[in-house]
């Protein structure tokens, strides 16, 4: 049994900064775990993710503003330059072994919303 638990979400203005963390607990190495987010009417997608190797896959919507990083207990995603259509809800994944699409485990998400 795998648990993922977000926090950090809020409201923050446009060209502003959140870091959300995601608990993971220890995980097989082979794993990748990553960000995804889904606006309302709009599928999920993919954010960024990360290999324990460091290796990392961004959305081309949010590179070289956001950064995704992990240890043996959490995964962290730093937004930085925040624009409103980030705004959606934020998810943590895990246990699949692609760094492109998504595993099985899922966190409940946290809420992101970027408006003046």
């Amino acid at each position: 049994q795998v648990q993922l638990v977000e926090s950090g979400g809020g409201l923050v203005q446009p060209g502003g900064s959140l870091r959300l963390s995601c608990a993971t607990g220890r995980l097989l190495s082979s794993w990748v775990v990553g960000w995804y987010r889904q606006a309302p009417g709009k599928e999920r997608e993919l954010v960024a993710t990360i290999r324990k190797s460091g290796s990392s896959l961004y959305s081309d919507s949010v590179k070289g503003r956001f950064t995704i990083s992990r240890d043996n207990s959490k995964v962290d995603l730093q937004m930085n330059s925040l624009k409103p259509e980030d705004t959606a809800v934020y998810f943590c994944n895990t246990g699949g072994i692609n760094i492109d699409t998504p595993g099985k485990y899922w966190g409940q998400g946290t809420q992101v919303t970027v408006s003046s």
